[in-house]
């Protein structure tokens, strides 16, 4: 009886060992010099343009970041570099921008549409009380929950809305996007409801078709129209689309027009156009889809 418990107890310990060994983990390959090498040569990401890397980080735009290297505001390896051209590998150069270090891992791309309200700045300046960067400020703080072990983008706008302009603006922490979107040879309209103090004639209308004179160029729309009246908007209503995207562009059309503007809410960019069910403050995600129609070609 002894011997058969003897045995028993052996076989148990050897099905333990057995299994035991079963879930040793084995150790990951060691590679060899010549294949490090080979990998680091061919198929690491080269080295890249510094304003590129900025932006592709979500620094800001491309243009924006340029002008934070001309600044002198970037270090490179401990030495200010004020060339864009410079040619940086964010995985092994350390980089910082404003005392801040550039992670070498980088955030997901943030794609966004937000109804401005009126009264807030498309500034990411810390100063501004009242900047729409301030509107993320709840999505920013759950982004380690959605997001765990990346760092929190720098989310900044494509383009900008002035203080008194509501509706559609885009954020992003895509550089690249940015650069893109906004570039002059993207060509996407933007379309317009201004709300008029006053009547509206033909004449205001083929004043603000004929154009103005903004920044030394001559600015015409691509369309303007007089909506229809409607019970609840007693006041006279212009649909105006423009592409030149000057400064105050819509804003100096109506006044040269000689009509007195109530308010300004810009409702598409593209073939983006702002969602009817967006609350003022709120925004959505964009989807591919989405992004297609703002011209992005990724």
């Amino acid at each position: 009886m002894a011997n058969a418990k003897t045995s028993n107890k052996k076989k148990k310990g050897k099905e333990v060992g057995s299994k035991a060994a079963a879930v040793v983990p084995t150790a990951e390959p060691k590679h060899s010099k010549a294949a490090r090498r080979f990998y680091n040569e061919n198929l690491r990401d080269p080295p890249q343009r510094l304003s590129k890397v900025l932006a592709a980080a979500g620094v800001a735009s491309r243009r924006s970041s340029e002008e934070l290297i001309f600044q002198g505001r970037v270090t490179v390896n401990g030495s200010v570099c004020k060339t864009p051209q410079t040619k940086v590998d964010p995985a092994r150069d350390v980089i910082y921008v404003n005392g801040n270090r550039l992670p070498k891992k980088l955030p997901s791309k943030i794609y966004l549409a937000l109804n401005k309200p009126k009264g807030y700045i498309c500034s990411s300046g810390e100063k501004e009380t009242k900047s729409v960067m301030s509107l993320f400020d709840d999505f920013i703080k759950s982004w380690d929950k959605r997001h765990p072990g990346e760092p929190k983008p720098r989310l900044f706008t494509v383009g900008r809305l002035d203080v008194a302009t509501t509706g559609l603006i885009i954020v992003t922490n895509d550089g690249e996007f940015a650069h893109q979107i906004s570039h002059p040879s993207s060509n996407l309209s933007k379309e317009y409801i201004a709300t008029i103090d006053g009547e509206v004639h033909k004449q205001h209308l083929i004043a603000i078709s004929e154009g103005t004179v903004i920044e030394d160029v001559h600015c015409t729309p691509d369309s303007v129209e007089l909506l229809p009246r409607q019970p609840d908007l007693p006041r006279p209503r212009l649909r105006i689309v423009v592409h030149e995207g000057r400064n105050h562009e819509v804003r100096e059309l109506v006044k040269n027009a000689g009509l007195q503007l109530r308010a300004l809410k810009r409702i598409r960019i593209g073939g983006f156009r702002l969602p009817v069910d967006l609350a003022l403050g709120k925004h959505v995600e964009l989807n591919q889809g989405n992004l297609k129609a703002l011209g992005w070609k990724s």
